[in-house]
Order: structure tokens, then C-alpha cells, then sequence
């Protein structure tokens, strides 16, 4: 056939199969320029999962009557004009294309007031005519019959709850988005959603649940030009699949695999197996510094820096998780733990301010310097490493005998009145009460009850301890017969650009052929390990992410296997001073609130929680 120039709407259809996949497609374009549009208020309807109809009202600025004709044409907008523009993108649509390929494949019309205007004016994508309209303000942009002219196309959508579901994901992706936009979503005449413009809390906690907010932690982070804020939720949340995860650039919902990699290592140490975690974090930064325009639908991005934003996110929300909730000053609990209505009352002189105290026993051990110093858990339960030379896999090396039997501590001098610290001084997860059944430590603190899984929790502490005592330089092991491996082009380059990094790692790594790598030496704790399978997954890390982690987490594999059988037994009887001791550890360790296989190691109870248990007060 010969070359020759495709008809407009020919072309008008290819470009509606890139960009309009299904209902939602149309849906994501038209309520992203109701964003740009600077809206306060946008209402949303659809009938039969947005097959039949579409349409999104809002409140925006307008069109004027002359350029609504334009509005339907390809590669017109008003969003961008040249090619710096298309480097600083900083709306969500910039194409121009959006509307032009949804009228291809619908029947819709537009019907729109610009601010100034005496009236609104209304336009059919087919045929194009003006003619005066009735609209307070704003736009509405109505789509009916979505491919009702391409019936091939129409075949591949799901049923009418398939594609309502996927037009919910997107209306919710924009309404994390934009908290102060007040939203509505109706479906076939019932409203779904009803959300006010408010703060970035309440609009997560309408759509994500309280659940999702009582088990998240705020991240908060800000380095020169970048800026990470939002929601990440603890392991004790975590899903079986990716449906509660929205990551935004700039206010735009993506997909990027470099960030959703350091979003995986940062749950590394304390999300493991199939799970996967929840979140809505929003990553800010210069414009110029990504690339919006790498996918027609505007759901991936490409960064200029990519390292740096790999290693920003991965060290903010890493940090955030691995602060333990039971040094945080505060535990669980507390706060609930008393009204306005019902304050506490001001103790008495020489009495208590601690009002739940155990006495007199716990009150010495908590107020005495002595006593503290004297029940250390860190001197009871401290591992010895093992040499850098020492044989690999060896790991009797390392000594975990905590929770030692210890004589009685010092006893207080006569006549002195028992008191507890209290408000700030008070530890957040109190002190031991007793054991429960060999496996659980009861304390209190001051909002209420604590209860501790004593195995967890001694078993996050020593290992926390382990990757302390081994992230210097580490030991080395060399190979009697030099492991030799065909590799790819790509491999070998990479071996040689981060020969130094390699070298740091513990790995001695040279050519031994024009596609054949050498290595000579592994580090001494993966000596075990196969060596061709791991140098192949470290090069393929180096080539896609700033540093790799598989080292790491091969070797966290074995300290977490170490950890748990030097942890504490079930059924071992601990003192109190044992059980207090721990709770202090505890208190002082990174990620403490979940053990080394995601599981919460403590939970609290306040003495709200207990009263409403009980019926007092009723």
C-alpha cells in the first residue's frame, strides 16, 4: 500500500486506544482537569460502571465560548507552550490529546462557564456546534455510550462491577490527592462518597479507615529540594496485596519501580514473606527534576536524579519505622487514659504520683539509681562477636545467654517513702507485674495495662544488637577454587564500574574471560550461599538501584536466625527484675514494637479500655 496520511478521526481512535483503556481512563483524564482547572467542589455520577454515562461537574474557572472548540481539537491546551513548560509540567494533563481521543469513541459534549461570562455555552463532539447553555459555573463534561462505534473494544470490558470498582480506585487516587477539593461519587443515583474539603488526616481516614490510621505512622522528611509526608502503615497492617499503597509525585499518582524497591527495603527488617504494606506518601520536589511525559495514561515517571530519590525515600520512611513505639515518651494508650471531665487527683504529700503503682517492691526498683544500674539488660544479654577470620557459618560465636538468675537487688534505705516517676519520667511501658503462662509479660504503666510477647521482643532486641556488633567492614572469606561463571555484556561492565563498592562488600570479583567473571572471595557470614546465583542478583541491583541490598539482607537472614534461637524460650520463668530489665531494653531499641517476623511484640490496654471491658461507669 502506499504511504499516505491517516483521516483525523482515524487517528483521533488510535490514540483513544492508548489513553481511554477503560472507563476509568476517561474518568482519571476529566477529573484531573477539573483539579487543573482550580476547582473547590467536583461531582462525579455514573450509570452502569461508566459504560453509559460519565459525567464530572465542577466549579472550576471555565472555558470561554471560543476556545471550546479548540478544547475537542488534538495537541491544544492551555497548559503548556513551549518546551521548558514540558520540562516543568506542573499540572496533571499537558497533552492536549485526552479530550480529542474520548470524543472518538463516545458521544459527549461539554458545557462550561468562564468566570466573566453572562451565560454558559455547550458544545457536541458530534457536530461541533455552540449553542447557549444554563450553568451557574464551572464545567460539566458528559460521556455517554463509551465505544458504542468501536463494538470490538466494547467486548473487553468486565461486568458493570469490574468497572465501577476500577472508576472507585481512581476517584479515591484523586481525592488522597487533594484533601481540599470537596468530592462526591454516586453510582447509578446512590452517592458512594460524600467527602468535604478538609485536612490530609481526615480525608486518609475516609477513605483508608481508622484502622489504617491507628496502625500508621506520619512520615515526615525534607532534604534541599525533596520532601516526603504521609502515612505508612506498621507491619500488624499489612495486606495481601497492593490494594491500599498510593504513592503521589508532585500530587500525581504513580507506579515507579525505583520507588516502590525503596519502599520494600525499607519495611525489610520488619515485613517479611508475602505481605505487603499500606501507605499514602507524597513525594515533593522540583519539577524539572522529573519526567512526566514517559507513558500516555501519566502513571509512570522518570527521575533525573534517581539515586538520590531512591535513598531519600528508602532513609525517611526506614527511620520513621524504626522508631519503637516503646521509646517514644508516650505508650499506647496513654492518652485515652483520662478526661477533662475525671482529672486525676493531685496526690497527697509523700504519697505517690503514681497513682496504679505495685508497692512497695516495684516502686524501689524504679526509683533507686542503684537498683537501675544493677538490673541492666544490656549486661545481662550482650553477644560476643566473632572474628572477621573465623570460619564461615560459624555462629556458637556469638554468646545470647540473657535473663542470667541475679541476687535481690539493693534494698532501700530504712524509712524511705516509695515513689514512682511520673509524666515524663515515667516509662512508656511501665513496670512488671508478673508472668502469664510462661510466654507473656504483664506491666502497667500510666495509662494502663501493658502486654509483652517476651520471645519477640528479646528476639528483636538481639538482633538489633547483632547488626550493630557486624556493620563495620566484614570478614572476609576466600574461595580455595576461584568460582568462575558466564555472565552477560551488561554484567561485566557492572562489575568493573562498581569494582570498589564490591570490594567493600566483601567480594573479590575480576574478569576471567571476555564474558566470564572470577570471584575469589565472599564475605564470611554468605560463604554458604551459592556464589554465581548471588553475584548475578547483586550486579542486576547495582544496574537498577543506587546500592544494593541483597547483601544485607542475605546476611540479616542469618542474624534473624541467630536472634530467635538465643531468644528467650516460652515457659521460662523470669524474675521481676528479669521482666523489667527487658521491658527496659526494650524501651532503648530500634523497630521494638514488631519481632524480626512482623509481629507486634507489645500492645496496651488503657484504663478506658479496661472500664469499658467492665461496664464501669454505666
Amino acid at each position: 500500500m502506499p504511504i499516505h496520511l491517516l483521516p483525523d478521526h482515524l487517528i483521533n481512535q488510535i490514540a483513544a486506544g492508548e489513553v481511554v483503556e477503560r472507563p476509568a481512563s476517561v474518568l482519571k483524564e476529566v477529573l484531573e482537569n477539573a483539579m487543573d482547572a482550580g476547582s473547590t467542589a467536583v461531582e462525579v455520577q455514573l450509570e452502569q460502571g461508566g459504560v453509559r454515562r460519565i459525567r464530572v461537574a465542577d466549579d472550576g474557572c471555565g472555558i470561554p465560548k471560543d476556545e471550546l472548540p479548540l478544547a475537542l481539537e488534538r495537541h491544544a491546551t492551555s497548559k503548556i507552550a513551549s518546551l521548558d513548560d514540558l520540562e516543568r509540567v506542573g499540572t496533571m494533563g499537558f497533552r492536549g490529546e485526552a479530550l480529542a481521543a474520548i470524543a472518538a469513541v463516545s458521544r459527549m459534549s461539554i458545557t462550561s462557564r468562564a468566570d466573566g461570562a453572562p451565560h454558559a455555552w455547550r458544545i457536541d463532539a458530534d457536530p461541533r456546534e455552540l449553542a447557549p447553555a444554563a450553568l451557574n459555573h464551572g464545567s460539566v463534561v458528559d460521556v455517554a455510550d463509551l465505544y458504542f462505534n468501536t463494538p470490538a473494544r466494547r467486548k473487553f470490558l468486565k461486568s458493570e462491577g469490574t468497572e465501577f470498582a476500577h472508576c472507585d480506585d481512581v476517584f479515591r487516587r484523586v481525592a488522597l490527592a487533594r484533601p481540599d477539593v470537596a468530592l462526591q461519587l454516586a453510582h447509578n443515583g446512590r452517592v458512594s462518597h460524600r467527602l468535604p474539603s478538609g485536612t490530609r488526616e481526615a480525608r486518609v481516614r475516609a477513605l483508608l479507615g481508622d484502622d489504617f490510621l491507628a496502625s500508621a505512622r506520619a512520615v515526615e522528611a525534607e532534604s534541599g529540594l525533596l520532601r516526603v509526608h504521609g502515612f505508612a502503615s506498621l507491619p500488624a497492617y499489612s495486606r495481601s496485596n497492593r490494594d491500599a499503597q498510593f504513592f503521589y509525585v508532585n500530587g500525581r499518582f504513580v507506579r515507579d519501580k525505583l520507588v516502590t524497591h525503596a519502599i520494600r527495603e525499607a519495611y525489610a527488617d520488619i515485613l517479611h514473606g508475602s505481605r505487603h504494606p499500606a501507605y499514602v506518601l507524597f513525594l515533593e520536589l522540583d519539577p524539572f527534576g522529573v519526567d512526566v511525559n514517559v507513558h500516555p495514561a501519566k502513571i509512570e515517571v522518570r527521575f533525573r536524579d534517581s539515586r538520590a530519590v531512591h535513598q531519600f525515600v528508602y532513609h525517611a520512611l526506614q527511620r520513621t519505622l524504626a522508631a519503637s513505639g516503646a521509646g517514644a515518651g508516650v505508650a499506647a494508650g496513654e492518652a485515652s487514659a483520662g478526661s477533662a471531665d475525671d482529672p486525676a487527683p493531685a496526690p497527697a504529700s509523700g504519697a505517690s504520683p503514681y497513682p496504679h503503682a505495685p508497692q512497695p517492691y516495684q516502686s524501689r526498683l524504679a526509683m533507686e539509681p542503684a537498683a537501675r544500674a544493677y538490673y541492666d539488660f544490656a549486661a545481662s544479654a550482650r553477644p560476643e562477636p566473632v572474628a572477621a577470620e573465623s570460619a564461615p557459618g560459624r555462629v556458637d560465636g556469638f554468646v545470647a545467654t540473657a535473663f542470667a538468675p541475679r541476687p535481690a537487688p539493693p534494698n532501700p534505705q530504712p524509712g524511705a517513702a516509695p515513689a514512682m516517676p511520673a509524666g515524663d519520667l515515667a516509662p512508656p511501658l511501665g513496670f512488671a507485674l508478673a508472668q502469664l503462662h510462661g510466654v507473656y509479660i504483664l506491666a502497667q504503666n500510666e495509662g494502663g495495662l501493658i502486654l509483652v510477647d517476651m520471645h519477640a521482643a528479646h528476639e528483636r532486641i538481639l538482633y538489633e544488637r547483632l547488626k550493630t556488633l557486624l556493620d563495620g567492614t566484614p570478614g572476609v572469606q576466600r574461595l580455595l577454587i576461584p568460582a568462575v561463571f558466564g555472565v552477560s555484556r551488561k554484567d561485566m561492565l557492572t562489575a568493573e564500574e562498581h569494582g570498589e563498592l564490591l570490594e567493600r562488600m566483601g567480594f573479590e570479583v575480576a574478569p576471567a574471560g571476555p564474558e566470564e567473571l572470577a570471584v575469589r572471595s565472599v564475605p564470611a557470614l554468605l560463604a554458604n550461599a551459592p556464589v554465581s546465583e548471588l553475584v548475578r542478583a547483586l550486579l542486576a541491583e547495582l544496574r537498577d538501584f543506587p546500592s544494593s541490598e541483597v547483601i544485607t539482607a542475605r546476611r540479616n537472614e542469618l542474624l534473624a536466625t541467630m536472634a530467635c534461637h538465643g531468644a528467650v524460650r516460652a515457659n521460662r520463668s523470669l524474675t521481676l527484675p528479669e521482666m523489667n530489665a527487658l521491658l527496659r531494653e526494650m524501651e532503648a531499641t530500634e523497630r521494638a514494637d514488631q519481632c524480626n517476623h512482623g509481629r507486634p511484640t507489645w500492645t496496651a490496654l488503657s484504663m478506658a479500655d479496661l472500664d469499658r471491658l467492665f461496664l464501669r461507669g454505666r
